[in-house]
């Protein structure tokens, strides 16, 4: 195993050492004439509003605009918010007690290794300019990402500020995927799965759906192949995550004794807690991702808190008709279905649209948790694919159903053919999903396995793994 990570790291190091600096690095870069008085007010108009600075003059404002540079940092700790702590209690309140600490440090270990990951190529695979389905190596090890400059992911954010944003997204989208597959996979096979998955999933469709010349970036790249909408992750992060861990529960086979043996959550205390710091937490997610501090901040926002309470109740609603009792799972269940189904649709769509993405969320998702899992008997253990798989691909369609010019005016150069751009994103999204995973699977089982020995499983992973428990003397 040390071999091939060595073996890994030196040709991904001669790799980087070998792009060529860029003409930008080579060139000295020519002197701009002083802005006159009208041209200095227009950079004053631009950052107000959002818009591009005045062209071939110096700008006497042309680091990043201090308002929008805010936003982004409150929304990068917000959004880091969502994996420490939230996902972490939401995940380990739903596993057995014996088994908290694993899923807990399941988060903490994606966490370094993505930030590691990001730092040395994945920020440069996801938004380095290369082909429309990959990224370069110009960005490697944060080359060129400092907080003077501006312009790798808008034009008044700091492009540090625009990688570690886009680096606070690459760490909760894998650790969506521990949640189907808890209780029952070790440690270093999920390290190591992870790993791998960043490489064949997570960085190519960042680079697609959101790269200034990426595949799938309908807003960006005029010659997208497929022109579809997603403003914060319907495709690249749920989608993604939830197929991902779909097929990986599959190979990985059932937890011992489910679904005879009863497996409730531990602590619904833990798991409500878990909820509200990722309802918190989305605003960075969603309304962080307009990169500014205006009007499409603030519609995202809205929408977002709007399906999100209405995603809960309608779940809880769904229980109460169909089991008699609504219950706090199904309010928190609810509410993570709502914000993952407007995640794709925020800044494209109206509030009422809004409302009705979150009564489609309720519902469907919580279907999928209840029936389908049951019809097809795969162990999804925190139902990672009903509510991120089937709520990602939902989120998908109903951009295209509901993304309007009202909303955003992005949307009226690419409202023709929308609906069918966003189902070949979603097939194509699925595919990329699937395949990889099942050969990363195998992959690792062939390296140093997947699953612990029954005893391990029987004994739980908190002390087998990591020797300590999260609950003494009770």
């Amino acid at each position: 195993m040390k071999k091939y990570l060595r073996c890994f790291g030196l040709t991904l190091w001669l790799l980087v050492a070998a792009v060529p600096v860029s003409a930008a690095e080579a060139t000295p870069t020519p002197t701009l004439p002083a802005p006159t008085l009208e041209q200095r007010i227009a950079d004053l108009e631009a950052y107000v509003n959002n818009g591009s600075r005045t062209a071939d003059v110096a700008s006497t404002v042309a680091g990043p605009g201090p308002g929008h540079n805010a936003w982004q940092m409150t929304a990068t700790a917000l959004v880091l918010f969502m994996t420490l702590p939230g996902l972490a209690l939401f995940y380990g309140g739903l596993v057995r007690r014996k088994n908290v600490l694993s899923v807990m440090a399941q988060c903490l270990g994606v966490a370094g290794l993505a930030t590691i990951l990001w730092w040395v190529c994945g920020y440069s695979l996801s938004f380095g300019a290369g082909t429309p389905f990959l990224g370069g190596f110009e960005f490697a090890f944060f080359r060129g990402v400092d907080g003077a400059g501006v312009g790798q992911g808008s034009n008044w954010i700091s492009n540090n500020v625009w990688a570690i944003f886009q680096l606070t997204f690459a760490i909760i989208t894998p650790a969506l995927i521990v949640g189907a597959i808890a209780e029952r996979m070790k440690y270093s096979a999920i390290m190591l799965f992870l790993g791998l998955w960043m490489f064949a999933v997570y960085f190519p469709l960042a680079h697609m759906v959101w790269g200034a010349d990426g595949f799938m970036c309908g807003p960006l790249n005029p010659e997208a192949g497929i022109k579809a909408l997603d403003f914060a992750g319907g495709t690249v992060v749920h989608m993604s995550s939830g197929w991902s861990a779909l097929v990986l529960c599959l190979i990985l086979g059932k937890r011992q004794g489910w679904p005879k043996e009863p497996m409730p959550p531990h602590s619904m205390v833990l798991t409500m807690i878990g909820t509200g710091m990722l309802w918190v937490g989305w605003y960075g997610f969603n309304a962080g991702s307009a990169l500014a501090a205006d009007g499409i901040a603030a519609n995202a926002f809205t929408t977002t808190t709007l399906a999100a309470a209405t995603g809960g109740f309608c779940w809880a609603l769904a229980e109460f008709i169909f089991k008699g009792k609504p219950s706090v799972l199904g309010f928190c269940s609810g509410i993570v279905a709502g914000l993952v189904v407007v995640t794709p649709a925020c800044g494209f769509v109206t509030p009422s649209g809004a409302m009705l993405i979150g009564v489609v969320a309720g519902f469907v998702p919580f279907l999928a948790c209840w029936k389908l899992k049951a019809w097809l008997g795969y162990d999804d253990a925190l139902d990672t694919f009903g509510v991120h798989g089937v709520g990602g691909t939902l989120g998908a369609l109903m951009t295209g159903l509901l993304a309007t010019p009202e909303a955003n005016p992005v949307v009226a150069d690419l409202a023709e053919g929308l609906l069918g751009a966003q189902l070949l994103a979603i097939l194509l999204t699925l595919a990329l999903s699937v395949v990889m995973t099942v050969i990363i699977a195998f992959i690792v089982k062939a390296i140093v396995g997947l699953r612990p020995t029954e005893e391990v499983e029987t004994l739980g992973l908190d002390l087998a793994e990591h020797g300590e428990e999260g609950y003494h003397g009770v």
